[in-house]
């Protein structure tokens, strides 16, 4: 069949254009004259071959410049109609430009070809070529789904985003989807159809849910807020709707939406929220023409701050990290894609003194972003010599070199973890909390630290591993059936230390407001939904226990903590015990000097009696605890 074959022959879509336009200027006389051809017959015949010589050899060369033929046919959309219409468009005005020149300059005998029927011919022209090229699409989509179980699909919205996701959708060539129904802001008797198709009141979206069999919802329009669109994704997974999105406008390709483009609505946007309100002007005031480092700058929470802070202007950006290949990823981002160029990258270790302070001392940065951490916990957990090494020795040597070159502030990105601490990571925060803080009352650096917990999508969290634990086909594996988390996207956890960090004085621990914890094991059940799979029957979910170090619920603030507002609703500060430096410095420094020995046992335990809350769950320094115990 014709079908079947992959694409139709340049040459032969050659060929038809020309009989197309042979055609069209016969046509175009035929009208000119009243289909009267007597009339045809009393004008010049040999005039009138040789203007259609002339109109044919005019359009082969145009369409050999243009090559209009070059398309493939099946895939042909408003670009291929633009160049149809522009290349015929200047084929005509070149007609008349020769017929008249010749004319004029008694070149030929020829008649000047009539201006009536060199439009008639652009018309005719363009429309049959455009539409058998729409025509014989029609028909490779309609072939290629024939056989094709059909998907029924509604969309919501009712606006031309919505017609061109039902267009892209009918014109899948892997899929055959028919849009069943649009959903709108329209009365319950309104009784509308948009092309043939009922357009039906969002509040009957509900029932249409139950009552029909529904395969798919396409979102095509823009939701009034953060809970309306939450609200119908998970009403469509509770009925095994299967939830796709319309990216925007700017997106398309070549100003056509694609249904490859139309794509599955992701986890992260069940869990969004409203859109953070920045104080633009503060924050840009603190980072305009300075000189910023972001530690950790390879990483995801580093890199976001890095995109974040470059659009606040400073004078020079220092990214220091020590992951070679994301910081190059970086760097080409941001030359490549955001056009900057006010940057440094240098590679290098936090616990390296050597190398961090001849960064200082040749950058001398005045705002410094501290994200450079270890923050896996079970790994942690198993090395926390190594933890040490990094979290506390590494942030005490950035802050230490912040205050000697005189650095303005000193802004350290937390974690949740440090709050009442089970494990070593978590402890090892809170030492770097606790020595940042004690060296506000010191300096003239201002300390500032920043708290919160997850961060969707960044590097070790649940999404992208569930995520690939689906696309292997399971099983999804969690922990335990009552564990919890707080989560936040890493561009609205990044804008919020920005904000803080804009807003603090020095001493502060500001904590952000993380919205509702959220069950690990119904995310990990959303998100097979939202796959299109089935819980138990596609894809299975297995409990594998709680990991080394790991609890149940995470926590904002300590027991004996609580907590002021700020003017932003968002973010509020943690009222915490305050350290005296010298006596917090002797104790990290006797903790960094028993790295050398290597005893994990002796290292946590020296952890734990600088945080006396840290209580290890479900990890061997357990018996540290019980010692501890007994000994009282």
């Amino acid at each position: 069949m014709i079908f079947s074959k992959k694409y139709t022959p340049r040459w032969i879509v050659f060929v038809i254009d020309v009989f197309i336009c042979a055609a069209s200027i016969s046509l175009a006389y035929l009208i000119r004259f009243d289909f009267d051809l007597d009339k045809m017959q009393a004008t010049n015949v040999a005039s009138l071959s040789q203007n259609a010589m002339l109109v044919l050899g005019v359009r082969i060369f145009s369409f050999l410049i243009a090559r209009t033929y070059a398309g493939i046919v099946r895939y042909t959309g408003i670009k291929d109609a633009q160049r149809i219409l522009f290349t015929t468009l200047s084929g005509s005005v070149l007609i008349l430009a020769i017929s008249i020149l010749s004319h004029k300059f008694g070149f030929t005998n020829a008649n000047i070809v009539p201006i009536t029927v060199v439009l008639i011919d652009f018309f005719i022209t363009v429309f049959f070529m455009t539409s058998l090229r729409w025509l014989v699409k029609a028909i490779f989509v309609e072939y290629g789904k024939s056989s094709m179980e059909s998907k029924r699909a509604a969309i919501y919205g009712a606006g031309p985003t919505a017609l061109a996701a039902k267009n892209s959708l009918e014109q899948d060539p892997n899929i055959k989807y028919r849009v069943v129904a649009f959903f709108d802001n329209v009365t319950v008797r309104s009784r509308k159809q948009m092309e043939g198709v009922p357009l039906l009141p969002i509040s009957h979206i509900d029932e249409y849910f139950s009552n029909r069999d529904l395969d798919f919802l396409v979102l095509a329009r823009p939701f009034e807020s953060i809970e309306e669109k939450t609200i119908l994704i998970e009403l469509a997974l509770a009925n095994n709707v299967q939830v796709f999105t319309v990216p925007s406008v700017d997106s398309w390709i070549n100003g056509e939406l694609s249904s490859r483009q139309i794509r599955k609505v992701k986890i992260e946007e069940l869990l969004e929220r409203s859109p953070i309100v920045l104080n633009v002007d503060k924050i840009e005031s603190q980072v305009s023409n300075k000189v910023v480092m972001v530690t950790g700058a390879a990483g995801s929470i580093g890199s976001e701050m890095v995109r974040q802070l470059i659009k606040y202007k400073p004078a020079n950006l220092i990214l220091f990290d020590q992951a070679e290949t994301p910081l190059y990823d970086i760097e080409m981002e941001l030359r490549e894609q955001q056009n900057c160029f006010n940057f440094e990258v240098v590679i290098g270790n936090v616990s390296d003194p050597i190398r961090v302070e001849k960064v200082f001392e040749k950058y001398k940065p005045e705002i410094i972003y501290h994200a450079a951490a270890y923050k896996h916990v079970p790994m942690m957990e198993n090395n926390p010599a190594e933890s040490i090494k990094t979290n506390v020795f590494g942030t005490k040597t950035v802050a230490d070199l912040a205050v000697k070159y005189g650095a303005k502030r000193f802004v350290m990105v937390s974690t949740d973890k440090a709050v009442n601490p089970t494990n070593v990571m978590g402890a090892s925060k809170r030492l770097a909390e606790i020595y940042t803080q004690s060296l506000n009352d010191i300096s003239k650096t201002s300390f500032i630290t920043t708290r919160f917990g997850n961060v969707l999508g960044s590097n070790g969290s649940v999404i992208p591993r569930f995520r690939k634990q689906i696309a292997d086909g399971g099983p999804i594996t969690v922990t335990h059936p009552q564990i919890t988390r707080f989560f936040m996207t890493i561009p609205e956890a990044c804008q919020l230390v920005l904000e803080a960090g804009a807003m603090g004085t020095g001493g502060e621990i500001f904590i952000f407001d993380m919205g509702k914890s959220v069950k690990i094991v119904d995310l990990a059940k959303k998100m097979i939904k939202l796959s299109g799979l089935q819980l138990g029957k596609d894809i299975q979910i297995s409990f594998t226990g709680l990991r080394p170090g790991e609890k149940l619920y995470e926590e904002l603030l300590a027991d004996k903590e609580n907590t002021q507002s700020t003017h932003h609703s968002q973010i509020m500060i943690a009222k915490v015990r305050s350290y005296k430096h010298d006596e917090v410095s002797k104790q990290i420094t006797d903790l960094v000097d028993m790295l050398g020995e290597q005893n994990n046992l002796n290292i946590v335990n020296q952890m734990k009696n600088i945080v006396p809350e840290f209580i290890s769950q479900n990890s061997i320094y357990e018996q540290l605890d019980k010692q501890e115990v007994k000994q009282q």
